[in-house]
């Protein structure tokens, strides 16, 4: 900057000061370089001697480096080839090394393979849970491995829909062979029935072997042998019957369940599972529309609701959430109260009691049945009550048609017996003891008709099927009494009573029946109480006992006398209106006959030939016929005399009808009936005694 900013020509001066300090460093370096020239020279000199040595040293170096690699390339070709071994060597171990990680996964793939190929599902699903989680993630870096990755979601999405084929496949089996599954549980609740039956029989009979020792030694051995062929029986049966569980494979329902279980969709499967028995429930409670008609309909219905709950029981007992108390009991709530609606409209339509008394034994195994596998049945039961009226109904029509069978085969006239073995034979029909007739040689007639011993064995008949409803209920001996006793009165007091009545209105029977009728009835409630001894004998209750019911048989038959007899008055009387009618009088004959009419001699005698008929009739009711024909017979005459369309009578015919009352007044008087005291049925005819003798007078 001086230089430039100076004075003028300072430049000029610069350039001529460093010009003379070039020259001064030119001549500086002149004097070095002479001073060292004399080295360098020497040093040449130096360098020109040693370089022949240096040529021959060449030389000898290059011939030696020939000689050591002519002789090394056999030493670098083994060299090369350790190098290559070691490499072979050390690839030869990675591949090994790679290849124990890889083999397990191989392996455990092929044993899924196999394991699918057979159908051992969830033991797939554990083979597939190590690889993933223990053997493919040491060898993920393969290609092989991750197409396995990717195969492992299908296969599980394989297994589950196969899984779910198996079981879908089991539900449809189950579904077609409940009936059989049931009937198998159902049988074999009758033979454990029948088992336990026999040991409280055998121990029964051992009960009282202090008593009767030497006795009890052959019964002893007797129940021991049959107790020994009960069991082998049962043994033989047990080997030729397989249990109901036997009889269906559970397996599919296992297998999925695990299966579901392991891929964490339990819940999924157990929702499924439900719904679905849930629907086949309803399928299995809705009952044919002829059901009804046969026993077959009813078995077949009740075999297939237990065998759906024996399989749901099963179910229950051998695997863990799939179904819980809880949702078997709300099923079987749920199909009690369906089973329980279908059998009352069904048993309705029941006309034969034969048939409800199979319905009957078909419910109680079904219950007892179902009982045994921990359902509560107390509802069936209390439904066997109402079909037990159901079932007495049937009984009821069906004995009204054997009582009006019996009334209308029967000929109202007493039973001949020729000797004693056919008098045996009726009073083993029907309790009759007569001391007086006993007496009596053969042949002789029994007071009776036939239709009395028949009657008497029909009742002990309808007493029999009674009690075979009310027996295997679950009742005391006491209430089983009761329900006999109740039906028995039913009968007696309904339908017996109706036939009765029904009978007695009929217009074909006569008064000879009607006096048959009633001495029957007689016999009839004085057998009651052999009935009642019949009843107690069977259920073992005493009739002392304070809740024992009485039969009603003595109000009935009573009711059935009363009827009878009102209608003896009334045929009676309409016997007379009619003889009254052919009455011709003519009120204006100038004399009379000399003698009683023809047409009231011929009532009389009607009249005295039919009060014969009534020696066998009790003394009252007897004496009250007698007395009411004669007082109808009396207001009968009293009306021709006060008929408003007579004008005029004669003498002659006054004097005709005081022949006729005259007649009728010696009828009274000679006691058709025994038992009038004086002059008591004389009164009956006091009315038209006074008007006769106005008419004389007048």
């Amino acid at each position: 900057r001086s230089v430039y900013d100076d004075q003028p020509n300072a430049h000029q001066r610069f350039m001529e000061k460093l010009d003379a300090c070039i020259r001064n460093h030119d001549r500086e370096i002149e004097k070095m370089c002479n001073f060292h020239h004399q080295g360098f020279v020497d040093a040449i000199t130096e360098l020109l001697k040693v370089r022949a040595d240096a040529e021959k040293l060449k030389v000898q170096v290059t011939d030696t480096n020939r000689r050591l690699q002519d002789a090394g390339k056999e030493v670098i070709a083994q060299t090369e080839e350790i190098i290559r071994c070691r490499v072979q060597q050390r690839n030869i171990a990675t591949v090994v090394e790679k290849l124990q990680l890889c083999l397990p996964v191989l392996e455990m793939y092929s044993k899924l393979k196999e394991q699918m190929k057979v159908k051992r599902y969830y033991s797939a699903l554990k083979t597939m849970e190590q690889l993933e989680n223990l053997y493919l993630p040491r060898v993920s870096q393969y290609r092989f491995c991750q197409i396995m990755i990717e195969n492992l979601p299908k296969l599980r999405e394989e297994i589950k829909e196969i899984s779910m084929s198996d079981l879908k496949d089991f539900l449809e089996s189950i579904r077609k062979h409940s009936d059989r599954i049931g009937e198998t549980a159902m049988k074999q609740a009758q033979q454990q029935k029948t088992f336990s039956t026999t040991l409280q029989k055998q121990n029964n009979a051992n009960y009282g072997r202090n008593m009767h020792l030497g006795r009890n030694r052959m019964l002893e051995s007797k129940n021991e042998i049959t107790l020994k062929r009960t069991f082998e029986e049962d043994d033989e049966h047990e080997e030729e019957v397989l249990t109901a569980q036997d009889l269906v494979d559970f397996s599919p329902v296992y297998r999925c369940l695990h299966i579901y279980s392991v891929l964490g969709d339990g819940e999924i499967f157990e929702n499924y599972y439900r719904k679905q028995r849930r629907k086949q429930a309803r399928l299995v409670l809705q009952p044919q529309s002829s059901m009804h008609e046969t026993v077959e309909g009813y078995r077949r219905y009740f075999s297939q609701i237990v065998g759906f709950f024996v399989v749901e029981d099963h179910i229950l007992h051998v695997t863990q959430g799939l179904v819980t108390r809880t949702y078997t009991d709300e099923l079987w709530n749920m199909a009690l109260s369906k089973i329980i609606a279908v059998l009352r409209t069904h048993s309705s339509y029941c006309s034969d009691p034969d048939l409800v008394l199979e319905l009957k034994n078909l419910i109680v195994v079904f219950a007892d049945t179902l009982q045994g596998y921990g359902f509560p049945v107390n509802r069936l039961f209390d439904l066997l009550f109402e079909i037990r009226d159901q079932y007495n109904e049937t009984l009821l029509k069906k004995w009204s048609g054997l009582f009006r069978d019996i009334f209308e085969a029967d000929n109202y006239s007493p039973i001949p017996v020729a000797n004693e073995e056919e008098y045996r034979i009726v009073i083993s029909k029907f309790p009759f003891q007569d001391p007086e007739l006993d007496k009596q040689s053969f042949p002789k007639k029994l007071p009776m008709s036939q239709s009395v011993p028949q009657i008497y064995i029909q009742v002990k008949e309808f007493i029999y099927a009674s009690l075979k409803f009310s027996e295997s209920l679950h009742r005391s001996s006491t209430e089983i009494d009761d329900m006999l006793r109740k039906s028995t009165n039913l009968l007696l007091t309904r339908t017996l009573s109706s036939c009765l009545q029904n009978l007695i209105k009929k217009p074909h029977i006569g008064l000879t029946e009607l006096v048959q009728i009633i001495i029957n009835t007689t016999h009839l409630e004085q057998a009651c109480k052999y009935l009642e001894d019949f009843i107690s004998n069977i259920t073992n209750i005493s009739q002392v006992t304070v809740h024992t019911a009485r039969l009603y048989g003595l109000s009935t038959f009573k009711d059935a006398r009363h009827a009878a007899e009102g209608e003896i008055y009334t045929k009676l009387n309409q016997k007379i209106d009619e003889f009254i009618q052919i009455a011709d009088y003519d009120w204006t004959m100038s004399e009379s006959d000399g003698r009683a009419s023809g047409y009231l001699m011929d009532l009389i005698n009607f009249l005295r030939s039919t009060f014969q008929v009534f020696t066998h009739l009790p003394g009252k009711v007897a004496q009250t016929a007698c007395m009411s024909a004669c007082q109808h017979l009396s207001m009968s005459l009293m009306q021709m005399l006060l008929d408003s369309e007579l004008k005029q009578i004669s003498m002659g015919a006054i004097q005709q009808f005081n022949l006729d009352v005259i007649q009728c007044e010696l009828f009274a008087s000679s006691e058709p009936v025994p038992g009038f005291q004086g002059d008591t049925l004389q009164l009956a005819f006091i009315d038209l005694r006074q008007v006769r003798h106005w008419l004389l007078v007048f």
